[in-house]
């Protein structure tokens, strides 16, 4: 009886160590082209992206999932149990990361830069399209020279 209360105490301890899913309806920031984990409070069965173009979401194990940012935007998120009862239901906000990215501006071309700490060219929804083509073009051929 004791080692079955005091599973249940440290069961409790440890799943409010763990950071999970919020439940308070606040949005949950990822950087588009980043992935980041949510922890579940309950076992997931099913996820619900509203606008798979903005986010995506993969179920790593029953409480881990992954949250993919794949466009700008705002979509939601609805996780059901293995009942179809929903676990949680909230808004996914998709940003553009801030930090050493630097975006230039030529007439109507944009190009953007990360830079850290040197300025290298890397691709970013709504750059030019030849640039975009050029930079992709460039890793391609970094890859296939490195094999």
């Amino acid at each position: 009886m004791f080692r079955k209360i005091a599973f249940t105490g440290f069961s409790i301890l440890l799943a409010t160590a763990v950071p999970t899913l919020a439940t308070d309806n606040a949005p949950i920031d990822v950087k588009v082209n980043m992935a980041r984990v949510l922890r579940m409070s309950a076992p997931a069965a099913t996820v619900i992206v509203g606008n798979p173009g903005i986010a995506d979401v993969t179920i790593q194990d029953p409480q881990t999932l992954i949250l993919t940012g794949k466009s700008y935007g705002q979509t939601n998120l609805i996780v059901l149990d293995a009942y179809g009862e929903p676990i949680a239901d909230t808004l996914i906000d998709v940003v553009q990361m801030q930090a050493g990215v630097t975006t230039v501006y030529q007439g109507q071309s944009r190009t953007t830069l990360s830079c850290a700490p040197v300025c290298q060219p890397t691709v970013m929804l709504g750059d030019d399209n030849a640039f975009t083509t050029q930079a992709l073009a460039s890793s391609q051929l970094i890859q296939t020279t490195g094999n």
